[in-house]
C-alpha cells in the first residue's frame, strides 16, 4: 500500500519535475529538510511509484527532428486485435513521441516528429497504412510554447 505524501514530497516532486539534476543536499536547502531526509523521501517517492524515472529532454535539433506535428486518428474497428496491433505499431516507431486514447471526434492523438516535411509525409503515409486506421488529421505544429509543465524561454526573441 502507498503512503500518503506530504507538503513535502510535493515540493520534492515539483522541483525535480523542473530539474531532475537536483542533488538531495540542493533540494534540502529549496525545501528547509536535512541532505539524508531528502535522500529518504526522494527512494521514497520512487519505490512508490511517484518518479517514474529521471531523463535528459533532448531539443529535437539535437535529434535532428526539425519537424514535429500531432496526428488525429480514427479507427474504424475497436476490435481487440486490430487495436491492439495499433499500439503495438506505435509503440514500435520512433518518430511518434508520444501516443494517447482520447474521447471525442477521434480515437487517438499522436505526437510525431520528422527531420524535413517529406520525412513527415512519409510516416503520415506509413500511418495511414496500419491495420484498421480510417481517418488521420495533421497540424505541423509552428512553436513551441510549453510543454511538460516547461515554458519555452522568450527572452532573447525581441533582442535584434
Amino acid at each position: 500500500m502507498q503512503n500518503a505524501i506530504d507538503d513535502y514530497d510535493r515540493q520534492i516532486l515539483s522541483l525535480l519535475q523542473n530539474n531532475g539534476r537536483l542533488t538531495n543536499q540542493e533540494l534540502g536547502k529549496l525545501i528547509g529538510l536535512s541532505t539524508s531526509q531528502c535522500s529518504r523521501r526522494r527512494i521514497a517517492l520512487e519505490q512508490q511509484g511517484y518518479i517514474e524515472g529521471y531523463q535528459a529532454r533532448l531539443a529535437p535539433k539535437a535529434q535532428l527532428l526539425q519537424i514535429q506535428g500531432l496526428v488525429e486518428i480514427t479507427l474504424n474497428n475497436h476490435h481487440i486485435d486490430i487495436v491492439t496491433d495499433f499500439h503495438h505499431q506505435v509503440a514500435k516507431n520512433p518518430m511518434i513521441l508520444d501516443a494517447y486514447k482520447i474521447t471525442g471526434e477521434y480515437d487517438y492523438q499522436l505526437k510525431i516528429a520528422a527531420a524535413n516535411l517529406a520525412q513527415m509525409n512519409e510516416l503520415i503515409n506509413e500511418l495511414s497504412s496500419y491495420r484498421g486506421v480510417s481517418q488521420i488529421k495533421t497540424s505541423v505544429i509552428l512553436e513551441n510554447i510549453k510543454e511538460n509543465r516547461i515554458v519555452r524561454d522568450f527572452s532573447d526573441e525581441n533582442t535584434n
